[in-house]
């Protein structure tokens, strides 16, 4: 029934999105022809042209948002993840669109028309997907639309899937009760949850109780009993999910995929990859020439008052580890005297740090010393937002001595981040900068890069511990 109701919805969005689509190509006519914002001088078309082309932008559009997997069921979709997806079947269906009206010969199409189309097209269809997530989630809320679900195991495992269903009433899952191993916890209570029966009784209970789905959450010392159970469901029609026990393994980003039917489980990657690559590499490219062209002068007076002040080189590079702990040249203001670490070797700059020149102090307790880290960014060495980069000399210590602490490198290194914005820069605590650089590579997104450059620019560039 509930894949019924599921797929009712999917049909129901499906049609919306016919609508929206046919309402977006004709309001992008009239905007362009309508109210001519910008002149016409080839003379205007009539609708007529454009209703006849509507079918061949219709199918393309819903190929788009197919082939997007916009039509796959809602419940573990995140919000932006799916206004992604849109942006992305938008940018194909506007691609297509235009290839179709060119060998559409009635007529030459406006490439404004289909400029406003692509975007009008994409904020109304996000708009009203929107929509159909708050009404199914406020339905769900209700207790609608739900799928009832039974949990095999009631260890810690199993209580956490409980406790996660519980923070999310918006995806339908209702849990009806766990099954454990023995039966003195028949009765018990995990979590604000009952554990209705036993493993054994599976079969007897799903018989008895409305189930839709069965999540076995079994810890991996009892993996041997996972052949009993499953055979015991052979014949049911419920759907069958498994929760792996590989919470103490997994490191970052864990994931499942499919590899020509080999199911693969992914303790540790990148969330960074694919088409995330290419936005955080056109965001980098953009943000640092505006960034560039917006600091110039004051980067050229930089350069004067160094040059003015000691003798030696403007700029100081040095040897930094990024993505991969690949080594890379950053590249800085000098801000200390030549030969700084002739005698002491490689050290952290410390407070009151007699190797700094008279103006490096200024610029090291501004931060301007990091300016020119915006070419490293141009040059595609870091990023603007990630870990901050180590040296290797540091590196090869550190991780010997902080768990986890060679994750950092799974994205690029930045001029600011996660850590630098909540304090956590220069002489302190190394595991609670390591800490906060995971929080950021967990739960990375372009919004998230944005809310940590306004940070970094409304919290100022001083901090006490930049010395």
């Amino acid at each position: 029934m509930l894949k019924k109701h599921n797929q009712l919805f999917l049909t129901v969005m499906l049609i919306v999105d016919v609508g929206v689509v046919s309402l977006s190509w004709i309001m992008a006519y009239h905007i362009r022809f309508t109210f001519e914002i910008i002149p016409v001088y080839s003379g205007t078309p009539t609708i007529d042209h454009y209703i006849n082309f509507l079918p061949i932008v219709v199918l393309i559009w819903l190929f788009s948002l197919r082939f997007s997997d916009l039509y796959s069921p809602m419940r573990s979709n995140s919000r932006f993840n799916e206004y992604f997806k849109i942006l992305k079947a938008a940018t194909i269906a506007a691609v297509l669109t235009m290839a179709a009206a060119f060998f559409y010969r009635e007529f030459s199409m406006s490439r404004m028309v289909m400029g406003i189309f692509w975007g009008a097209s994409a904020i109304f269809i996000m708009v009203s997907h929107s929509i159909v997530r708050f009404i199914l989630r406020e339905i769900r809320k209700m207790g609608y639309n739900l799928r009832f679900v039974l949990i095999v195991g009631s260890g810690k495992l199993a209580q956490t899937l409980a406790e996660t269903f519980s923070r999310h009433p918006e995806s339908g899952m209702k849990v009806v009760g766990m099954l454990a191993d023995h039966k003195a916890d028949v009765g018990k209570n995990f979590s604000g949850y009952e554990v209705i029966g036993t493993v054994e009784e599976i079969k007897r209970i799903i018989d008895r109780i409305n189930i839709d789905q069965i999540f076995i959450a079994l810890p991996h010392q009892a993996y041997e009993r996972l052949e009993k159970t499953l055979m015991a469901l052979e014949n049911e029609t419920v759907d069958i999910r498994l929760a792996p026990d590989i919470m103490n393994f997994i490191q970052l980003n864990a994931s499942v995929e499919d590899f020509d039917g080999v199911p693969i489980v992914s303790l540790s990657e990148s969330p960074i990859y694919g088409w995330n690559v290419v936005i955080k590499r056109v965001f980098d490219v953009t943000f640092s020439l505006l960034f560039i062209a917006v600091s110039s002068p004051l980067m050229a007076l930089i350069a004067l008052i160094i040059k003015l002040e000691s003798p030696g080189s403007v700029f100081y590079h040095q040897e930094r580890m990024s993505l991969g702990g690949e080594p890379f040249f950053i590249y800085k203001f000098r801000s200390m005297v030549l030969e700084a670490e002739k005698d002491t070797g490689a050290i952290w700059a410390r407070e009151n740090d007699n190797r700094r020149t008279k103006f490096g102090e200024l610029l090291r307790a501004t931060s301007l010393d990091e300016l020119p880290q915006l070419f490293n960014v141009l040059k595609g060495d870091m990023s603007l937002v990630g870990p901050r980069p180590e040296r290797p000399v540091f590196v090869d210590s550190f991780r010997k001595s902080i768990p986890m602490y060679m994750l950092r490198h799974k994205v690029k290194a930045g001029i600011t981040g996660w850590a630098q914005v909540n304090g956590w820069r220069g002489n302190t605590s190394l595991e609670k900068r390591v800490e906060f650089d995971l929080y950021y590579i967990e739960n990375w997104s372009i919004l998230f890069d944005l809310k940590i450059l306004w940070l970094t620019i409304w919290r100022g560039f001083v901090n006490k511990h930049a010395y």
